[in-house]
């Protein structure tokens, strides 16, 4: 099976060349397949939040290559790369502008990658289109359309979040450790979410998170990074059969170091 992103040996240092030189990624390779649901961790400095900006664009990489369907990306900037690749964040307010609309944060979405118009006003075919897709949320969202997202909770928000970056299906959804600003009973919703949304649209997916359980129970994929390398890349069976100790005892073999859960966290 062709990868729908392939990572090739990529590279990024900051400050390269002073006291405080930091080479985060350190010739990274992955393969991802079309439908993927990887679930990445690591502990602190291993990578995750840089690989992360690197194929969203906002960082670019100092060597090797980001093939997208079998096209270099490297070198295209996060804007242009954004009608392909969508991101959730980890804070809920990044992902909706606070002083529009629900309707008006879902027809931005909704829109992406089309040329700008001299109207703004949302129309009723797609009003009607995220009405629908409100529903599946089962938030009652639906039903306060015209409400600014900065009156929604930061799970509604985030909720919100993820509708909007697969109303237009990406090749390449993002999920940068989105549950971790939330509270438990929240980020439980978020999760079960996630899991619905990508499923019903067969999404491609890599999700940061500093839940072992969560990186266990979702997706069909689970990569662990040390020191800018990936040391554990595990899928089906044997991922599913993993618990949190394995992963525990798999970071230590490969790393020398042991790792508590709280280390996940950063």
């Amino acid at each position: 099976m062709t990868s729908i992103l392939s990572i090739q040996d990529i590279h990024k240092t900051f400050e390269a060349g002073t006291i405080n030189e930091n080479h985060v990624l350190r010739g990274m390779n992955l393969e991802v397949e079309e439908g993927d649901f990887i679930s990445i961790i690591g502990g602190n400095g291993a990578g995750k939040s840089t690989l992360m900006n690197t194929l969203a664009g906002t960082l670019l990489v100092d060597s090797g290559d980001i093939l997208l369907e079998g096209k270099s990306i490297k070198t295209v900037s996060a804007a242009k790369r954004a009608v392909d690749i969508s991101r959730v964040f980890q804070d809920p307010k990044m992902g909706t502008a606070s002083r529009l609309t629900i309707e008006e944060n879902m027809a931005v979405a909704y829109r992406r990658g089309q040329k700008r118009g001299l109207s703004w006003g949302v129309k009723d075919s797609e009003r009607k289109v995220f009405k629908e897709a409100l529903k599946e949320l089962g938030l009652g969202l639906e039903n306060r359309m015209k409400v600014d997202t900065q009156f929604l909770s930061g799970g509604q928000r985030q909720a919100l979040t993820l509708l909007m970056a697969s109303l237009v299906k990406p090749k390449v959804l993002l999920l940068d450790e989105h549950t971790a600003a939330l509270d438990p009973k929240t980020s439980d919703m978020v999760m079960d979410l996630t899991k619905k949304i990508v499923e019903k649209d067969k999404l491609t997916a890599l999700m940061i998170t500093h839940n072992m359980e969560n990186a266990i129970e979702y997706g069909n994929r689970l990569v662990m990074l040390h020191q800018g390398r990936i040391v554990v890349d595990v899928k089906g069976e044997e991922k599913a059969n993993l618990t949190v100790q394995n992963l525990l005892d798999l970071f230590h073999k490969n790393s020398g170091q042991a790792l508590v859960d709280d280390e996940m966290m950063l």
